[in-house]
């Protein structure tokens, strides 16, 4: 099944995403390489396709797991978490309708 895992940013979470990007991004080729990831990307913190220095408010990764719990474990693993980019994460079930 797919799960939805919606993470929010702290405040001036740049130059952490910056460090820990090239971990958090390598976990989520693992996943394509795998055709379990449906889709992943950052929440730009204003209106433009590059925010520059304003960063990010938080990401979404659409993924394939056999659980709940895997989708969640998957997430705690996350390199942004281990850095302290996110305040919060939230692990949903999915359905594709589109």
């Amino acid at each position: 099944m797919y799960y939805a895992i919606m993470s929010e940013d702290i405040e001036n979470s740049l130059l952490k995403r910056k460090s820990a990007r090239p971990a958090h991004l390598d976990r989520l080729n693992k996943l394509a390489d795998q055709d379990r990831l449906m889709l992943a990307g950052p929440h730009p913190a204003v209106d433009r396709p590059d925010p520059g220095k304003d960063g990010f408010s938080g990401s979404l990764v659409i993924a394939e797991f056999d659980s709940l719990e895997q989708a969640r474990a998957w997430a705690d693993a996350d390199p942004y978490v281990a850095a302290g980019v996110y305040q919060k994460v939230t692990v949903k079930p999915f359905k594709r309708v589109l």
